[in-house]
């Protein structure tokens, strides 16, 4: 009997430890992920298309990355999924932006959540914030501009696409910090997004809109517009040539939007520098040269530790800024 009852449990044994084998070899052979913390289309979704389809074509992936989509909570949901349910996904990639690094310092993903939650990738492109007014406009210049705001903030109406806490109000914020003007005495127009902003400035509705290099340029070519400033730390090659930056007008402001990932908090070490490697090695390809170009999006060369800590020094700024400009305490 005790032989019959060891030969069964050995048989149970080797069918269980077969099955567990056999689904790991199926959890590796997982295809490669990237999932879009938003509705399809969209910046989010822009972003993972952009390894996608990347990756596939410089042939850096054996197989097709899948796009897929979890909205919710402007970026809160994924971010939950990823550290509580795929924590040590090999094969997924979050794609997130600056957005994510501000709503993560503003508090936006739940209290419990920081910045070292997950484990940040790299990113493969970039755009910078601009301070934009109609071609018409009486100021010339950022430093005509921000006198004006000076002697009175609320005598400029400035409109962009979010809230106060946004993106591009934090742009504006920043400048008038730059020159000792109290955010909170601004004169901010909301509006539901860059494109309906800009509408509002050709309309004369608002007088300076903070928006985002890559998305004027049609405008730039019409000469509708003038942009006063580009939130980057050097001038833009091509067509933003002759465009100054704020800092070598003496405002020391910048505001890049990156495109980039994270990974899961319990992904291996090795895994980790293999995803950092291939969007490393992605970056330098021309093919993707042309395919970021074709985004609007500037060269961004961030990968693995270096961008870990890029993106956990900016939560820091950030935090600190919403404190001073009164968002938090």
């Amino acid at each position: 009997m005790p032989k019959s009852i060891s030969l069964r449990r050995w048989l149970v044994a080797a069918v269980t430890g077969g099955a567990l084998l056999t689904g790991a070899v199926q959890a590796q052979a997982k295809p490669p992920e990237c999932i879009a913390p938003a509705k399809p289309g969209g910046g989010y979704d822009l972003t993972c298309r952009l390894a996608a389809n990347g990756l596939q074509d410089a042939k850096l992936i054996d197989e097709p990355m899948m796009v897929s989509y979890m909205p919710g909570g402007i970026g809160a949901v994924a971010y939950n999924h990823v550290t509580g349910v795929r924590d040590d996904d090999p094969n997924l990639i979050v794609a997130a932006s600056t957005g994510a690094a501000l709503n993560l310092a503003l508090g936006k993903f739940g209290q419990q959540h920081k910045v070292d939650d997950v484990r940040w990738l790299g990113a493969l492109g970039v755009d910078y914030g601009a301070i934009v007014v109609r071609k018409d406009a009486p100021w010339q210049n950022l430093d005509e501009l921000m006198k004006a705001m000076k002697q009175n903030p609320s005598s400029v109406v400035i409109g962009a696409g979010g809230t106060i806490g946004s993106q591009d109000w934090m742009k504006a914020a920043l400048m008038a910090k730059a020159d000792d003007v109290d955010p909170r005495k601004l004169r901010y127009v909301s509006f539901e997004g860059g494109g309906e902003a800009l509408a509002a400035l050709l309309g004369e509705h608002i007088q300076v809109f903070t928006g985002d290099l890559a998305e004027l340029k049609p405008q730039l070519d019409s000469g509708e517009i003038r942009i006063l400033a580009a939130l980057s730390e050097e001038r833009m090659g091509g067509p933003y040539a002759d465009i100054p930056t704020a800092k070598e007008q003496g405002y020391d402001v910048e505001w890049p939007i990156w495109r980039g990932y994270y990974m899961g908090p319990n992904v291996s070490d090795a895994e980790y520098q293999k995803w950092a490697d291939r969007l490393e090695q992605l970056s330098e390809t021309e093919s993707f040269a042309k395919l970021r170009e074709g985004r609007g999006l500037f060269p961004m060369s961030k990968f693995g530790d270096d961008f870990h800590q890029y993106v956990t020094q900016q939560v820091a700024d950030f935090t600190q800024l919403a404190k001073d400009v009164g968002l938090t305490q």
